[in-house]
């Protein structure tokens, strides 16, 4: 028997609907399901342990020679929600900022942000663990990642939506995740690894989500995040790496 493709995604919400998809197609049972979070996954790549990744686009130009191997992917075209610079002072008066140690992506974008968006300079401090979260106050803010940041939105005055960021600087969509394999794989398993995708998509069931409290997974899934990669996420995509 042909070894199983193994297939690295995160366990966010936001990547729920794929899961769904790639467990519940024809195509089930040929792949491994791995779950980990994104700077995770770009390691396992690189190691070989995953053949396919749900890659944050902030690594793409550490892989070498990398294929984009799906017409999805995790994108926004404005507010995300679930990427965002969390504080409890206006932009004017932060002093540091805590990078979530989740997304080498999002510590990017923050960082160009920051330069070039909000044209304020702020320390830097990279998080190691949950605890930073707690060190969110007075002058210290912090990027917050994932279904942690939708958790934390009640209990902040100040959030500055790093989609939206994006999208007001540049006028373009953001992709915050490609699926990425290091080697060409069969055209027919890209086809049916696709339709498994779009099979997510469209039939994923919201209530199944309904234990989520702290922020509306409706409007989340359908309305802050946006999945087709098309000509013109890509084109935001191309003009976030020439700025790396």
């Amino acid at each position: 028997m042909e070894r199983k493709i193994r297939i690295g995604a995160v366990s966010y919400l936001n990547t729920k609907p794929f899961i769904y998809g790639l467990e519940n197609s024809p195509i089930k049972d040929e792949i491994e399901l791995i779950l980990d979070y994104p700077s995770n996954l770009v390691e396992l790549l690189k190691k070989g342990e995953i053949d396919i990744g749900l890659v944050p686009v902030g690594a793409l130009p550490s892989l070498g020679e990398y294929h984009i191997v799906s017409d999805y992917c995790i994108g926004t075209d404005g507010e995300v929600a679930s990427v965002a610079v969390f504080s409890e002072v206006p932009m004017e008066e932060i002093e540091e900022v805590y990078l979530d140690y989740q997304s080498r992506t999002s510590v990017l974008l923050c960082k160009l942000l920051f330069e070039k968006h909000w044209k304020k300079q702020v320390k830097f401090i990279p998080a190691e663990d949950e605890s930073y979260i707690e060190k969110i106050k007075g002058k210290t803010a912090g990027l917050i990642i994932g279904d942690r940041a939708l958790m934390h939105r009640a209990k902040f005055p100040y959030i500055y939506d790093l989609g939206l960021g994006w999208k007001q600087m540049t006028g373009l969509p953001f992709v915050f995740a490609v699926w990425v394999s290091l080697r060409k794989l069969d055209p027919s398993f890209e086809v049916k690894f696709n339709q498994s995708l779009v099979k997510g998509i469209t039939e994923y069931d919201l209530t199944n989500m309904s234990n989520f409290k702290s922020y509306d997974v409706h409007t989340y899934i359908t309305q802050n995040l946006s999945y087709e990669l098309n000509n013109l996420k890509k084109r935001g995509l191309e003009y976030f790496i020439s700025n790396l």
